[in-house]
């Protein structure tokens, strides 16, 4: 600031005030200011500004996967909105790990955002402490709960999996499979779907699960594992992701299994190339930029104080019937 002081002919004092309030100070001298910026290519400091202000515009954002498209796809759609209206993001990744969430958490409260954007609604209890503490907005997305911290945009992983047992049933489906990843949603996604698919009269559910993320390798070693060790013969293979599905399709094509008359597969997340697959894959849609959205739209509303009627929003899901079931 004082650089910019010098090259402006002005004081430290008169910068910091046209930083704080252009008001302050006349037009003449705050373009001298903003001519000094752009030489210098000073920053200001924001944090310091919003000790002040008590805002820093940042938008803290949660997520498993930077690199995974159904979250790279939502927060495009929440920064989007959020851009528009003054904040920036700043993002985190969590890799589905409670413990690296709190560190998250914690370097990214230090950092004074205004907000926060989580994904799921399970924290460890420390978490929980540190976000109640700091008082500010904050929206869990991905899941719903009657509990969020303070509000929640998702849809229901039980119902969505019950759903995809009640469509593999309903089409005659009577011998099924589970394959999923190491994440605490996909593993009740599972569980709902065998409760489900069982309740129906279905065959016992075989279940081939992974501790990491799913992946089309993945998906190829899944469906060899459930013919080697678990005996699969035929029916519908439920997959808490369509990376693994897409793998399933490549290893059956590659066994000379035809689908979907021998081997069955419904994915999850309906992603950019679920309809471009051979043949094209049946999955359960989120509409993610929805989720993006209403996260933003919530998150606004906690901004402008306005009364939230119900701080649980359901954004739902549907069964994108193709030709792999």
């Amino acid at each position: 600031m004082a650089d910019v002081g010098r090259l402006a002919g002005v004081s430290q004092v008169t910068v910091s005030r046209a930083l704080s309030d252009p008001s302050m100070v006349s037009a003449e001298t705050l373009k001298r200011i903003q001519d000094a910026i752009r030489v210098t290519g000073y920053v200001p400091n924001a944090l310091a500004g919003a000790l002040a202000s008590n805002r820093s515009n940042l938008i803290s954002a949660l997520v498993p996967s930077v690199t995974n498209i159904v979250y790279a796809s939502m927060l495009h759609a929440f920064s989007k909105i959020m851009r528009a209206r003054g904040y920036q993001l700043m993002v985190g990744e969590t890799g589905f790990d409670l413990a690296e969430e709190e560190a998250v958490v914690a370097t990214h409260l230090s950092r004074r955002p205004d907000a926060m954007l989580l994904t799921g609604i399970h924290h460890s209890p420390a978490v929980r402490r540190m976000l109640l503490s700091a008082a500010i907005p904050i929206v869990e997305v991905w899941d719903i709960t009657e509990t969020p911290i303070d509000c929640c945009v998702g849809f229901s992983h039980v119902a969505a999996a019950a759903a995809a047992a009640n469509y593999a049933h309903s089409h005659g489906y009577r011998r099924a499979a589970a394959v999923t990843a190491g994440d605490e949603r996909a593993a009740r996604r599972r569980d709902a779907f065998v409760r489900q698919f069982e309740a129906l009269g279905g065959t016992p559910v075989a279940t081939v699960d992974f501790p990491g993320h799913a992946s089309l390798g993945g998906g190829r070693q899944a469906l060899a594992t459930l013919i080697a060790e678990h005996g699969f013969s035929g029916g519908v293979i439920f997959c808490s992701s369509d990376q693994f599905a897409q793998g399933i399709l490549v290893e059956a094509k590659a066994r000379g299994l035809a689908v979907p008359s021998e081997v069955a597969v419904i994915g999850f997340g309906d992603q950019e190339f679920a309809p471009h697959t051979d043949p094209p894959l049946t999955s359960v849609r989120v509409d993610r930029e929805k989720l993006g959205t209403a996260a933003a739209d919530a998150l606004l509303a906690r901004f402008a104080k306005k009364t939230m009627t119900n701080p649980v929003t359901d954004i739902g899901f549907q069964i994108i019937e193709r030709e792999t079931s």
